[in-house]
């Protein structure tokens, strides 16, 4: 019975961890396929939101590692262009920043209005640099619907129109389906096939769920497509140096003015801010959503009694360590977005459940999207601390700075040769990646960035003494303040320090290396759990596709998904 209640706790936590609230009733694509060698894509999506949700986002994969028949191993990267969304604001990146990426993300919706019930969508998008060109045929491989969506899809259909005197038949046009790697063609799909149209729709009681994809691999005859050259032609060039010092100069006085910090003296201190945590402080001190903020999460739920991690020795002569993180009690329902979403990720939603255990080994490869969301829910956390000119002004330059890279980078190449191409595409994408820090503290993120500055300074070049005194005062102090020295990057120095003061190492870490748990062992200890922690919480499974054998589900360009927001 146990077991039992096991395996439906366990079967709860995944799909409240997939859950998008908003359900696809139906979704349909159209595809025309040029003989230029580009096709156009328009996406139907007639969704039901069950919440509030101020729209939907759509990524799309654009970097793909390839195999040919030979076991040659190359690297692909497709284009997304003319990109619509009638009726809807939309973002979406410019084609160099595309470049810099390997996905491209669409973000539908206002983010001062929100929707709830049946919507309908419709994305349009040309695809370039998309076919497999091989000896005998030419591959056209596609995910209609990618694995990557995080909701359930209840009705698929598809037409895919190709040029004249093509012809499709069951000879040369499959359809997958399901998990990735399924290599048998689907018995779901309704196929059809009319003049040079294949067109197909799910049966009845078909749902794709997150996780599965729909895939269409047609092999076309040679010479029905043309291959189109490379993009981006000019960034591979050099460039006339003479414009460089305009464009530094420019950007410097932009800077100067809306992102540059008022100098801040760092004030003396020995704890961290008051209603801070460790996630937050690592995000102020250096103005990056790193994941390792995140991870110092970790022993400051410890600290306050949240979690208990035992180390789990490793089996066999080849096997490894693990680490069991337990939950002894839930997070405060008014605890910011961004630990809900890691801590829930970790153990699910019920609250009433104390004992929920997850091995760290389980997270590998699953758990990144949670890392993802919740480094931007730290990110818009944080926005109360910053200027929203400073803000607004980041957006803009990005924008003039993708300008002058296509402008400048003609001219240049016209007017003085390749030398002026390639020397201001190398500024611009300097720029592009310094304004990055183009945000500037309000008062009330500079008064808290010298107390941190403070404190980081203080765990650096804290002296015996002074720690001896804090412990008297507070014997946790050193636990209190892990996660924070976590976060700064200076744990192990933190730790140093008190190896020699006679002290428990934190009662929530559990080792197997010793009977007698030494601080010198917590702190080899732990140091090496926090880096398999995020190792495994961060890591993805790496997306590749295949240009000889049969096809696949979730095999072809196109990968990526979707959610709400």
């Amino acid at each position: 019975m146990k077991n039992t209640y096991c395996l439906f706790l366990f079967l709860v936590t995944i799909h409240t961890g997939w859950a998008q609230d908003f359900t696809v009733k139906n979704y349909a694509v159209d595809i025309t396929v040029h003989k230029e060698g580009y096709f156009d894509v328009v996406e139907n999506y007639d969704l039901n939101f069950e919440i509030p949700k101020h729209g939907i986002y759509r990524t799309i994969q654009t970097k793909y590692d390839l195999v040919d028949s030979k076991g040659n191993q190359s690297t692909r990267k497709i284009k997304i262009g003319k990109i619509k969304v009638p009726d809807y604001k939309f973002e979406a990146p410019f084609d160099f920043v595309q470049k810099m990426q390997d996905h491209l993300e669409i973000k539908i919706g206002d983010k001062d209005i929100t929707l709830v019930g049946p919507q309908h969508y419709e994305i349009k998008y040309r695809v370039h640099n998309a076919f497999l060109f091989e000896d005998t045929q030419i591959r056209f491989y596609w995910n209609i619907k990618p694995e990557d969506w995080l909701a359930n899809f209840h009705q698929v259909s598809f037409t895919i129109r190709l040029p004249d005197n093509i012809f499709p038949s069951k000879e040369n046009s499959f359809v997958y389906a399901g998990e990735r790697g399924t290599s048998t063609t689907s018995a779901d799909m309704q196929l059809y096939f009319t003049d040079n149209e294949f067109s197909g729709t799910s049966k009845a009681g078909f749902v794709s769920h997150p996780g599965e994809s729909v895939t269409v691999l047609m092999n076309l005859p040679l010479g029905s497509v043309v291959k189109e050259k490379p993009f981006w032609p000019f960034w591979d060039n050099y460039g006339w140096v003479s414009l460089i010092g305009i464009m530094l100069f420019a950007f410097f006085r932009v800077w100067w003015k809306f992102g540059k910090d008022q100098r801040v003296i760092a004030a003396t201190s020995y704890f961290p801010p008051d209603g801070l945590d460790p996630a937050m402080v690592g995000f102020l001190i250096n103005d990056k959503d790193d994941n390792a903020d995140l991870i110092a999460l970790i022993p400051y739920w410890g600290s306050k009694g949240y979690i208990r991690l035992e180390e789990i020795p490793k089996k066999g002569l080849f096997g490894s360590k693990d680490t069991k993180i337990i939950r002894l009690q839930s997070l405060p329902m008014d605890s910011p977005t961004y630990e809900l979403e890691i801590f829930k990720g970790l153990f699910g939603d019920n609250a009433n459940v104390v004992g929920t255990e997850v091995l760290v080994s389980s997270l590998k490869d699953t758990f990144y999207t949670k890392m993802i969301k919740a480094r931007s829910q730290l990110k818009e956390s944080a926005q109360p601390y910053y200027e929203a000119e400073s803000k607004k002004m980041q957006g803009i330059m990005y924008v003039a700075l993708i300008v002058l890279a296509i402008g400048l980078t003609l001219v240049g190449l016209f007017l003085w040769g390749p030398l002026a191409a390639v020397a201001i595409v190398v500024v611009c994408v300097i720029l592009i990646f310094v304004n990055r820090f183009m945000v500037k503290k309000n008062a009330k993120g500079n008064e808290l960035l010298s107390e941190l500055k403070g404190f980081k300074k203080f765990i650096k070049v804290a002296e015996e003494n002074r720690l001896k005194m804090l412990l008297k005062e507070d014997p946790h102090y050193f636990e209190n303040t892990l996660g924070y020295a976590l976060a700064f990057g200076l744990f192990d120095q933190w730790a140093k320090k008190f190896r020699n003061l006679n002290i428990p190492p934190p009662n929530w870490y559990t080792s197997t290396s010793s009977s007698s748990f030494t601080m010198n062992q917590f702190s080899k200890s732990f140091s090496k759990t926090m880096s398999s922690t995020k190792s495994n919480m961060v890591s993805s499974p790496s997306s590749s596709g295949s240009s000889s054998g049969g096809g696949s589900s979730g095999g072809g360009f196109g990968g990526g998904g979707g959610g709400s927001w």
